[in-house]
């Protein structure tokens, strides 16, 4: 059965975006490039809210004629046209990106169903706002959370209006040369905890 794994980078205080949406905080360099590759190659199908949706929609197509773009963008702009993306809103009354699927209501139900599907996982890139609905329903399965050495001190929050507490254990760490710290955790369910 597919998971569903939160990829995100956050500040040392839990932000996953400066107080107007700011992302320059995040110490994006060769190195995290090349973990960030490693988590797109478990990727079935990236999952998005429509913020994150409409930002990569208007930006990864672009990629593929600009003559300035390098290697990795080239090929990762081609990766994200052509694999299935689901995108999560109430508000959108259509998506237009190849390979687009969009989903309006009965979260659950369809999380459900697409995790019963043969595949990869289906990953959040960003999309603070999905996250948080899926943390509310217990739908996340997995984090990856890259912690940035940053504390922003206002901004979005990564984890708000949790009712519950979410037991986790962790798999594995990564430090970085940038001072980035890689936490990879899966959620604990009925284990007898």
């Amino acid at each position: 059965m597919r998971k569903v794994v939160l990829f995100m980078h956050i500040s040392l205080d839990g932000f996953a975006a400066g107080p107007n949406g700011e992302l320059d905080w995040i110490s994006y360099d060769e190195e995290l490039e090349k973990y960030a590759e490693e988590v797109v190659s478990t990727v079935g199908a990236p999952l998005y809210g429509r913020v994150t949706y409409q930002m990569m929609e208007s930006y990864w197509p672009t990629v593929l004629t600009n003559p300035a773009a390098t290697r990795h963008e080239i090929e990762h702009a081609r990766w994200v046209e052509n694999i299935p993306k689901i995108v999560f809103s109430k508000t959108l009354e259509k998506v237009e990106w190849n390979n687009t699927t969009l989903i309006k209501d009965n979260i659950a139900a369809e999380i459900s169903k697409l995790k019963q599907q043969p595949g990869k996982d289906l990953v959040i890139f960003g999309s603070p706002g999905l996250a948080h609905t899926l943390m509310r329903l217990d739908l996340i399965d997995e984090y990856r959370l890259t912690v940035n050495p940053v504390i922003l001190g206002s901004g979005m929050p990564v984890f708000i209006d949790l009712k519950d507490r979410v037991k986790l254990k962790l798999l594995n760490t990564k430090t970085f040369g940038s001072g980035v710290v890689g936490l990879h955790y899966e959620t604990k369910r009925g284990q007898g905890e």
